[in-house]
């Protein structure tokens, strides 16, 4: 049984399913009230067990080993309420509690939520997991992150544990946000399907998206799928993986999958780059996760859009 920490989430939800598709049951910590999840309800109560309990609690935490076999934990929970010194403080006694209950039940394997955030200011593309990576952090979620890929490095030594940080890049789809921060992709998807038009406001002030603006994108099907590999493959020989798309993927790529999704309704964006960019469009390797998973990607642009796009026409609400 795969622990999986904030396993109701928009990403722990698509890397449940993955796991249960490869015939694998999971109980999930859930910090919050969970409520209905289209993807997992049938399995819940079956071989899905939802634990409402936070990370920080040691004790809660050390107690699911008495109600459950866990054999592998996916940590994916974060702490991002806007306290910076409350949520560092949760993380980092979150992050040190999991370790320790894992030792405490002789887990296998434990996977950790890194991301694509930690490479910025670093090297050219395409970023590698060997890229040396810069101390300083422009956003609070990269400098967490950055945070606890050392402390892992160095606890899964010395506690001899197989430790790993999955690096995941910018994932959109089924119960994503609607409207992204960090890049326009929900925002189109959602214009399209609702008839109007998008709104750039959460965006970083004065940004509008340009047709070859490229960023590294990964379906949230995909990324799910990929995380589960990583949890079950035979042997990794890593202990940090790219989990991305591989490639740049521009919006103009973008708009030409929505326009074939929905026949009618495309959108024109301001041609070349946006010039208030201060580097070029960033990708990943991922050649690590597909060596040693044998991951293959199955959605690309124009089957990933009409996937979500018939999941938001089927009433779902994201």
């Amino acid at each position: 049984m795969i622990l999986i920490t904030g396993g109701l989430g928009f990403i722990g939800s698509h890397t449940t399913r993955a796991l249960l598709d490869l015939g694998e049951t999971c109980v999930l910590a859930q910090r919050r009230e969970p409520g209905p999840n289209p993807l997992l309800n049938d399995e819940i109560g079956k071989r899905v067990v939802i634990e409402q309990l936070d990370v920080g609690d040691r004790g809660a935490l050390l107690d699911l080993g008495s109600r459950h076999h866990i054999t592998g934990v996916l940590h994916l929970a974060g702490a991002y309420f806007g306290d910076p010194i409350s949520d560092t403080r949760a993380d980092v006694v979150g992050l040190l509690n999991i370790v320790e209950a894992a030792k405490a039940w002789d887990v296998r394997r434990v996977g950790i939520a890194s991301s694509i955030g930690v490479y910025d200011g670093g090297d050219t593309s395409p970023l590698r997991e060997s890229s040396p990576l810069p101390l300083s952090a422009h956003h609070a979620i990269a400098s967490a992150k950055k945070a606890n890929e050392i402390l892992t490095s160095y606890l899964g030594v010395a506690v001899g544990m197989e430790i790993y940080a999955a690096r995941i890049g910018a994932i959109w789809g089924p119960l994503g946000r609607t409207a992204s921060r960090f890049f326009a992709v929900p925002q189109l998807v959602h214009a399209a399907v609702a008839g109007g038009e998008p709104d750039f406001s959460t965006l970083p002030a004065g940004r509008t998206p340009h047709a070859d603006d490229g960023i590294d994108l990964m379906y949230v099907r995909e990324c799910g799928r990929a995380l589960a590999l990583l949890q079950l493959a035979d042997r990794l020989e890593h202990r940090v993986y790219n989990v991305s798309g591989g490639r740049s993927t521009t919006y103009r790529e973008l708009v030409d999958a929505i326009s074939i999704a929905v026949p009618g309704k495309g959108f024109t964006l301001p041609e070349g780059h946006d010039t208030q960019l201060t580097r070029p469009p960033t990708w990943l390797d991922n050649s690590r996760l597909r060596q040693d998973t044998g991951y293959e990607p199955v959605f690309d642009t124009e089957r990933a859009v009409a996937d979500y796009v018939a999941w938001l026409r089927a009433g779902n609400e994201r």
